[in-house]
């Protein structure tokens, strides 16, 4: 049980150069979901991120911030607050963006559904989900990473590489967080076969994905082909019976 089970989940929100957007994703998530706590988990913010963060979290105990040396990567940076969340003993973690492309208004759902299931996935590719301002080249290369995982990692699910999700601490667990080698955008796929691979029961509910508000994406050809080997290697590792 958490500390003070009247806020059982934990959302973790990793920023980088998101002034824009932070104060906003804020009032969102807790006009949708009341008994939760809020972690900001900042990578040293050039443009101040950090600091705004901070003045939120003194007017705000629901808020707590954690402060990284610098851009160690998205997937590290989930890492870092789930384990925060298994140390304090919430119940659930739910993981999303600060570029306001993941809307708040799905938290309702995804609590509800967790209390049935070990994850749950905000999916853009099944019924009434969806994109909004994605230009083709970005579509089809999130088609092919999810069509790529699913061959390669025999995965199922219609939104492989999503970060819009809710775990249960308990699968969290399972998976051992100290297996984590992704540090990036495909720690997503990562977290999704290990937690097939534990047996984890999956469901996955639509969302529309908006691209962002503020500031620019995160998403790099380095991290790109860092997403093709880390999904090669988790093959690898599966043959091997180390996964």
């Amino acid at each position: 049980m958490p500390a003070n089970p009247r806020y059982p989940t934990l959302i973790i929100v990793p920023t980088y150069n998101e002034k824009g957007n932070i104060g906003m994703i804020y009032q969102k998530i807790f006009k949708a979901a009341k008994n939760c706590h809020l972690l900001i988990v900042d990578d040293n913010s050039p443009d101040g991120t950090g600091g705004i963060a901070d003045r939120i979290a003194r007017k705000d105990g629901r808020v707590f911030v954690a402060h990284r040396e610098g851009k160690q990567g998205l997937g590290s940076a989930y890492v870092h607050g789930m384990k925060y969340a298994l140390e304090r003993g919430y119940r659930n973690v739910i993981a999303m963006d600060a570029d306001l492309s993941h809307d708040p208004e799905n938290l309702p759902r995804m609590l509800e559904e967790i209390k049935t299931h070990d994850l749950v996935i905000g999916s853009r590719y099944v019924k009434d989900g969806g994109m909004v301002n994605w230009n083709a080249r970005r579509f089809l290369i999130s088609q092919l990473a999810n069509l790529y995982c699913r061959f390669l990692l025999g995965l199922t699910q219609a939104d492989c590489s999503g970060g819009f999700k809710c775990y249960r601490t308990e699968l969290l667990r399972k998976i051992g967080l100290e297996k984590i080698f992704s540090p990036g955008y495909s720690f997503q796929v990562e977290i999704l076969f290990r937690a097939v691979r534990a047996g984890a029961r999956v469901t996955e509910i639509p969302i529309i994905f908006v691209n962002r508000h503020e500031g620019e994406s995160k998403l790099s050809v380095g991290e790109l082909l860092g997403f093709g080997w880390t999904v090669f290697k988790l093959r690898l590792l599966a043959w091997a019976g180390k996964a």
